[in-house]
């Protein structure tokens, strides 16, 4: 039976996962066990960490939207306000009305105003 060098394929496998996890520190990028596995951790959180961020934004849009309506007293919270753009059926979704309330405060407040006429 002749010798068989499988090196080359393992190689590339390794080096696959050491450039992944060439930032990590310490032996999370020199071993390859600790690399493999830190690579996997990785790519669980950011797949985790995806939703979460959707979420986050999501709450500060509101957030932001809410702070608004009740500074300026047109609707009475963020609450009604989506409410009564979904009865005029203006399907704006959360991200729009939030960059409006940050750089045009006014602008949020006369289309409330609009819509409760």
């Amino acid at each position: 039976m002749t010798r068989v060098k499988r090196g080359y394929t393992a190689r590339r496998r390794r080096t696959k996962i050491r450039l992944f996890a060439s930032t990590f520190r310490g032996a999370h990028s020199r071993l390859t066990r600790t690399t493999t596995q830190q690579k996997m951790r990785a790519l669980v959180s950011t797949h985790r960490d995806r939703g979460r961020q959707k979420r986050d934004f999501r709450r500060l849009w509101i957030t932001r939207i809410n702070a608004v309506t009740r500074e300026n007293g047109v609707s009475h919270s963020y609450n009604r306000l989506i409410h009564n753009l979904y009865k005029r059926q203006l399907l704006l979704n959360r991200k729009i009305p939030a960059q409006i309330a940050i750089s045009n405060k006014n602008c949020l407040c006369i289309i409330s105003k609009k819509i409760i006429k």
